[in-house]
């Protein structure tokens, strides 16, 4: 996993004009569940890169627990100032609209883009739509719903 998903994102990055778009993994599946953003274009820093999340914390531990996308269309007006520390990955990069999508493969999450502006409200619902649409085209290795279960 390298350079094809520093391709990838960055086409996504100019595909849909974002500020920011973020690629995180899973990382030690054997022992227990990590995930770290590994790849990113548009960051302010390289601190994401040191960010070590558990299922269900964060951003990408919500989704990767949950296997359910996020939508914020205005961090200010959508969560709380107070509940902000639990977002890193949204204080460190200043993004103020959002969307992160579980990234499916082996019929389990495996990954989760975060996909986002430094200005409020340009993740409209139109956009975010066509996002989750266009998934398995802009992420190949991947596909965006876990397989039906019986």
């Amino acid at each position: 996993m390298g350079a094809p998903y520093e391709y990838t994102i960055k086409n996504i990055q100019q595909k849909y004009q974002l500020d920011f778009v973020a690629l995180a993994v899973i990382e030690n599946e054997l022992v227990d569940y990590r995930i770290k953003w590994k790849y990113a274009v548009g960051n302010c820093s390289e601190r994401l890169k040191k960010l070590v999340l558990k299922p269900g914390k964060g951003v990408a531990g919500i989704v990767f627990k949950t296997g359910k996308p996020m939508y914020i269309e205005n961090v200010q007006e959508e969560i709380p100032v107070t509940d902000l520390f639990s977002y890193p990955i949204i204080i460190s990069e200043r993004l103020e609209s959002f969307c992160a999508l579980p990234l499916y493969r082996d019929n389990k999450v495996q990954g989760v883009a975060l996909l986002g502006y430094r200005t409020a409200n340009k993740m409209t619902p139109e956009l975010y739509d066509k996002i989750k649409y266009n998934l398995e085209e802009d992420f190949p290795n991947f596909y965006r719903k876990e397989m039906a279960k019986f």
